[in-house]
């Protein structure tokens, strides 16, 4: 009997493969800075954000369904951590950040963002123990250095200034690291975490609609720019993003998050905006920051904690 031929040995997935979905799901978010600029003009960000995640559920639900295909009665018995997350990363961070738009610009607001690993690590040493190591604080301190240069050079007219939106941006900052912190424990995967902590935002968010009202008339491009933030920041970023996670795994997946203020910039100008020289100065530096504090070594864990990573779920409703 002929011997059976022999069977292909299985190739491992190219770069191409492997890369675009992080770097695909970093465009896609850096493109919610962009775009929600141009429209919370004709939104008010209680509006925009509502409209968002009611658009965002039904997407939300099926990749949930198909990819993970979770246990929802499970899930919802975490449902108060569930609550308290949705109240601080879909309502909290998403009003706070649209507000900024208003006033701030995409790029500003993107590096400003961009030190949130840093305030996390932070974070991370008050709450979960963990210690910072030479290298992390060094990371900190110049990511810190970097965002002031950028609020402090203001839109480049050659004096200091500081917008109500950089401010504002801070506050994003500050209710994502305690989402981020909390999500540490979750037990729900993180799309199915998403999907009902959009469903309960959207409970929380439509009683405060009903009172203030609905006084948006958006043009044609208004609704567009909606669905776009529907569609790629609110959804398939994190399905992308969740693909990279299984296949890179957390900690190399998270460098990526480096591209957020570089993707940012790049879109915006495609858009027309002028990008100063204190943006781009300041934006490399923060970007240095956060290559020392991720880097192995910058931080250990505390006496109970898992080796520090970067969860799946750190990014979820930006």
């Amino acid at each position: 009997m002929p011997a059976a031929p022999a069977q292909p040995a299985a190739t491992a997935p190219g770069p191409l493969r492997r890369y675009s979905p992080p770097v695909l799901a970093q465009l896609f978010w850096a493109s919610n800075f962009v775009v929600a600029a141009l429209v919370v003009d004709e939104f008010s960000p209680l509006e925009l954000t509502f409209l968002r995640w009611v658009g965002a559920l039904p997407i939300l639900l099926v990749l949930a369904q198909l990819i993970e295909r979770p246990q929802w009665r499970a899930a919802m018995r975490e449902w108060p951590r569930h609550l308290l997350q949705a109240a601080l990363g879909m309502v909290g961070y998403t009003l706070f950040l649209y507000a900024a738009l208003a006033t701030t610009s995409p790029v500003t607001a993107s590096v400003i963002s961009a030190i949130n690993p840093a305030v996390i690590a932070i974070a991370a040493v008050i709450v979960l123990g963990e210690r910072i190591m030479a290298l992390g604080i060094a990371g900190i301190v110049v990511s810190f250095v970097g965002v002031l240069v950028v609020v402090l050079t203001g839109q480049g007219g050659g004096e200091l200034a500081f917008s109500s939106g950089d401010l504002l941006m801070l506050g994003a900052i500050a209710v994502w690291t305690a989402y981020v912190i909390l999500g540490r424990r979750q037990a729900t995967p993180p799309i199915t975490a998403t999907a009902i902590q959009a469903g309960m935002s959207i409970l929380m968010l439509g009683p405060v609609l009903a009172i203030v009202g609905f006084t948006a008339t958006p043009s044609a491009e208004g609704w567009l720019g909606l669905a776009w933030i529907i569609v790629f920041p609110s959804a398939l970023a994190y399905l992308f993003w969740n693909i990279a996670v299984s296949t890179l795994g957390p900690s190399r997946t998270g460098v990526f998050l480096n591209l957020l203020p570089v993707f940012t910039a790049l879109i915006a100008l495609l858009f027309g905006e002028v990008i100063t020289i204190g943006q781009v100065v300041g934006g490399l530096i923060v970007l240095a920051g956060v290559s020392l504090t991720t880097r192995p070594g910058a931080t250990r864990a505390g006496p109970e904690q898992p080796a520090p990573s970067i969860p799946s779920r750190d990014l979820d409703a930006r």
